[in-house]
């Protein structure tokens, strides 16, 4: 196979070129422009503007340095940090923790070496200057690269700022994969074109329904990269697949103009449980295996525990009020009791303000039926007859599930988790949901987050798993973040 020209694409290849090239320019202008405002604002904070105080001294007797120097020596060091660990990489941009992870790892061993530099050679640098310095900076950077990530999740959900994709494989697993990127369109990878692996009925390139032109044979590979402007090739599983022709695609490809990527056939694993180790020559993937017991989840209990002690009583005011106007609009008890499954199958009393009228469960039957939805296993009624008006407003921003804090301080409920389910809807779990109930249920959790009412049970299911497989303190973090914006601003997609 020779190498790919793209002559009959030139100005895709000018615009790949110049989105990645813009992306970096525009990263190392805002990086520079947070790392001065944050390095002469933390001087001229910890100094002052009087120049006569701003000087240090070594050991040496010839050393004599203004900290403004020091100043701009800091930001230069920084700079070549943030490039040396790629934090600029058009591929992590956007895709996760790893651009943030890069930036605190590089920031903490450089001003590592700067403490070892001062140390060795005796240089008197104020301390309050450095440890200010150092997570002020590290925060701004953050931020600023939150703001670069929502503005390109922005561009690339019409494949702007996106590598243009051509996968590779068997008909079933190249299906698979574009179904699985094209749910995260802010990753960054825009498919534009198929080259399955098996024979078609038809030589000449069609959509085959997946709106993109199809290919048959890995001999069109090089082809249908040309025809598409495809800059990126994605390898999955198939059987005409051999080391050797997966070897020959990589000869084809242009090192400056192309990527190759090896998808495994592996979904919903997050990054830190997966390490690549090259094993006589073969590119091995391990994979952690998940543990539902041990300190990790000790720590989540303490976490739960200190967490929900901390929310009951900045939120008592509230719950008090809450209750009372419950009682003030509607006959019924204040707390609504339900039995669920939690962690293990186990069952467990569940509580919440009430949102509905008095004895609503015996009218839920009747209603999944007129609806069609009594076989599925995520009992939600629309436009729901037995919800009080007050009840929907606790619903659309949550605070019917208040009390649940008392749950999770007891013990059979966590602060993030899956969702409990009633005994009927467990009754309908296949193999795979069963698996939720491996962790103790949650009050908030990735569904709740990730679009609520308008889930279906099969991404509700997704995202469960996800986070039964992957979980971490992190993670519970985030999901906590991301539930008080939901509840301060529900949107249209709660009810």
């Amino acid at each position: 196979m020779s190498m790919i020209g793209l002559g009959t694409h030139p100005e895709l290849v000018q615009t790949r070129r110049n989105w990645r090239q813009w992306l970096s320019r525009g990263l190392i202008f805002t990086d520079l422009l947070v790392l001065v405002w944050v390095v002469f604002g933390v001087q001229i904070a910890w100094f002052g503007f009087d120049s006569a105080n701003v000087n240090f001294q070594g050991a040496l007797d010839d050393l004599a340095v203004n900290y403004s120097t020091v100043s701009v020596v800091l930001i230069v060091a920084w700079m070549l940090v943030l490039k040396i660990y790629d934090t600029r990489d058009a591929r992590i941009i956007g895709s996760g923790p790893t651009e943030y992870r890069r930036i605190a790892d590089g920031s903490l061993r450089m001003f590592g070496l700067v403490a070892i530099v001062s140390f060795l050679f005796q240089i008197n640098l104020a301390r309050g200057y450095i440890l200010i310095a150092l997570p002020l900076g590290v925060a701004v950077l953050a931020l600023s690269r939150w703001l670069w990530r929502q503005w390109l999740g922005v561009k690339r959900q019409t494949g702007d700022f996106s590598a243009r994709v051509l996968l590779v494989g068997s008909k079933r697993s190249v299906g698979h994969l574009r179904t699985e990127l094209a749910r995260h369109p802010e990753e960054g990878y825009h498919v534009v074109g198929e080259c399955w692996a098996e024979p078609l009925d038809v030589d000449s390139p069609h959509s085959a329904g997946s709106g993109v032109p199809v290919y048959s044979h890995l001999h069109s590979v090089e082809r249908a990269m040309a025809e598409t402007g495809a800059d990126t090739l994605i390898v999955t599983s198939g059987n005409e697949l051999t080391p050797e022709s997966i070897r020959q695609l990589s000869w084809m490809l242009d090192g400056e103009r192309h990527q190759l990527i090896v998808g495994a056939s592996l979904t919903d694993v997050a990054g830190p449980r997966i390490h690549t180790r090259p094993v006589a020559g073969l590119p091995l993937i391990h994979v952690e295996v998940p543990r539902y017991e041990g300190p990790k989840h000790a720590g989540k209990r303490i976490f739960d525990f200190l967490g929900a002690l901390i929310l009951i009583a900045l939120l008592s005011p509230l719950l008090v009020c809450l209750s009372v106007a419950i009682k003030a609009t509607s006959r019924g008890p204040v707390i609504f009791r339900q039995e669920r499954i939690g962690l293990n199958g186990s069952s467990f009393m569940m509580y919440k303000f009430r949102s509905m009228k008095v004895n609503a469960d015996s009218e839920l039957a009747t209603l999944l039926a007129e609806q069609g939805r009594g076989d599925q296993p995520l009992f939600k009624v629309e436009n729901d007859p037995r919800i009080t008006p007050l009840g929907k407003f606790l619903r659309k921003h949550s605070l019917d599930e208040f009390p649940q804090l008392f749950n999770v301080l007891f013990g059979s409920m966590s602060l993030i988790g899956p969702r409990p389910q009633r005994i009927g809807e467990v009754a309908l779990y296949d193999d795979a949901a069963k698996r939720r109930l491996l962790l103790k249920p949650g009050m908030s959790g990735l569904w709740q987050v990730g679009g609520r009412s308008s889930l279906s049970w099969e991404d509700a299911i997704r995202l469960d798993l996800y986070y039964v497989e992957n979980w971490s303190l992190t993670g519970d973090l985030i999901i906590l973040w991301r539930t008080l914006r939901a509840v301060l601003a529900p949107g249209n997609q709660a009810h």
